[in-house]
């Protein structure tokens, strides 16, 4: 069974999330798509939910799919920061062979100062997925970087980010049609992302 790994804060999970991952995963051939959580990202967000609410939402998302998504807590078991290369050592211990890692091209910048980079790129099989119109000046990576440019496959022209759902929760606004239904019950019933964001 070819797996793809998704990780991310989720904060919230959102629609955009989730078919940007399933058009990736039936363009690519994998059959099933697994959300990992952060618990402690290292570059930590000032409005972070706590990491049981992003689990718990990542959960009720995954179910209205269950075919295609599931949910693995590798991350939030592990004690301290949340860094993908001892993540993706784990997974192949636990039989994932060559792991595949969705990333957003929006953190393609950040890449090289995450924790061991270098055996990241050996290790990892990232597959890059990039919003409509993207640009990216692959000569500001270091060269061991550039191969990445090959991996890059496009996102629907889908505009929901994470950020302007806490937004809008926070200023009282609507998220009907950005993340699950569920999501949007849980965010409400645990009052989460209620302060207001500058």
């Amino acid at each position: 069974m070819r797996r793809l790994a998704f990780g991310g804060t989720f904060n919230p999970i959102h629609d955009g999330h989730l078919i940007c991952a399933r058009a990736l995963a039936e363009a690519e051939g994998f059959e099933r798509v697994v959300l990992i959580p952060s618990a402690q990202p290292p570059h930590k967000h000032a409005d972070l939910a706590a990491a049981q609410h992003r689990l718990a939402m990542c959960r009720l998302a995954a179910a209205m799919q269950p075919e295609l998504f599931e949910i693995d807590d590798v991350e939030l078991a592990r004690a301290g920061q949340s860094y993908t290369i001892q993540t993706v050592r784990v997974l192949k211990q636990q039989g994932w062979g060559n792991v595949h890692w969705l990333l957003g091209a929006d953190m393609l910048r950040q890449l090289p100062t995450w924790y061991e980079p270098e055996s990241l790129l050996r290790e990892v099989e990232f597959v890059i997925i990039a919003r409509p119109g993207w640009t990216f000046d692959w000569t500001s990576l270091p060269p061991m970087y550039r191969q990445l440019q090959k991996t890059v496959r496009p996102a629907p022209a889908i505009d929901i980010s994470a950020t302007d759902i806490r937004r809008r929760v926070a200023r009282g606004l609507s998220i009907d049609f950005l993340t699950p239904q569920p999501v949007i019950d849980y965010i409400k019933a645990h009052r989460l992302y209620q302060q207001v964001m500058v």
